[in-house]
């Protein structure tokens, strides 16, 4: 069996990824905001920023979207303090994951060419 070295940010990314998944799709809901989901967490070395990569249903509506995500941004640090068995939750920051977006934009030119 190979041997998997998971790091300590790994295993805080991961369970960010899953409690936030599920605030946003929440927070979402409640709030009337546009359509997003969770796609990656990345927190820094020292585990005082993690950056949450957001995507959107629709596109246009991501800039609305992340704001008002980055605005629950203390509530949703709030809620993971009394949920997460850790000393400090990090500064949560919200950012738009485009990398969906530009592997469209990719496939529309790559069938448009003959």
């Amino acid at each position: 069996m190979a041997n998997r070295s998971f790091n300590r940010s790994d295993r805080l990314s991961a369970e960010l990824r899953r409690l936030l998944g599920t605030m946003v799709h929440e927070a979402v809901r409640d709030n009337a905001l546009p359509s997003m989901s969770v796609s990656d967490v990345e927190v820094t070395k020292d585990f005082d920023v993690a950056t949450i990569f957001v995507t959107a249903l629709l596109p246009d509506t991501a800039k609305d979207g992340v704001k008002a995500l980055n605005e629950l941004a203390k509530e949703f640090r709030r809620e993971l303090s009394r949920t997460m068995s850790i000393r400090r939750v990090p500064e949560l920051r919200f950012r738009y994951d485009d990398s969906l977006d530009r592997g469209e934009r990719i496939e529309a030119l790559l069938r448009e060419k003959p």
